[in-house]
This record gives C-alpha cells, structure tokens and sequence, in this order.
C-alpha cells in the first residue's frame, strides 16, 4: 500500500520500515537513527561506507550528544588530524570521502543529525 507521504518528506526503507526524512535526506526524527538507517541512506546516496565513514558517523554523533550542536569543520579537522594524521585529516579528504557535501552535510545526514544552522 503507498501511502502518500507529506510535501517535502522522503521514505528511506529501513529493515523493511519506512523511516521518514526532508526532502535532502536529514531525518525528522533523529530517534529513528540507527547504523541500518545510516547504511540504507549511504546506499542510497551511491556511498559504500568504510571504517573511516563509520569514525567520522560516530564522531560527529558524539560531538552532539556532548556539546548540543554539530561540529564545526574545524573540530573534524583537528580531531581528524590527531586520529588519522595530516594526509586523511584534513578537509580536502573529508570531501573526498563524503561528496554530497562534505562531512558537514552528508556526514550530518548519515549520522542522523540535523542540517547545520545556516545551511540551505
């Protein structure tokens, strides 16, 4: 049965549940967010997710949950920098590895987090 979804509001299908999202793929709930969504959403995005996404996921998840707000590029990098060393821990890499906007956006999407303030 398709059920007519709200304007601006896409399905991402999750172990066969429809967990909701805007229409760029953040989540409208953020206590839907699981490793499944993440993986289901990368899938559809054109990404295979590597233990380096997976660092950067549950960095990003935990910055959050600590400080309130997603972390600043800034923060990833330094972090980053610390972890992996200078040749993978810099923004040029974390675009790389996350294309659809970088870490800020597709790697705020993929960790269940909201869109960053400012962002379009």
């Amino acid at each position: 049965m398709d059920m007519q979804l709200p304007l601006h509001t896409r399905a991402v299908q999750v172990n066969g549940r429809d967990i909701l999202t805007d229409s760029e793929g953040y989540l409208k709930n953020l206590d839907d967010w699981s490793e499944d969504f993440a993986c289901a959403l990368a899938a559809q995005e054109g990404l295979e997710l590597t233990d380096e996404h997976w660092d950067v996921i549950r960095y990003l998840r935990d910055y959050y949950q600590e400080h309130a707000v997603q972390a600043q590029v800034r923060a990833m990098i330094k972090h980053f920098q610390e972890v992996w060393g200078p040749e993978r821990g810099n923004n040029i890499y974390l675009h790389k590895i996350f294309p659809m906007g970088g870490p800020q956006k597709q790697g705020n999407r993929l960790a269940g987090l909201l869109r960053t303030k400012g962002e379009h």
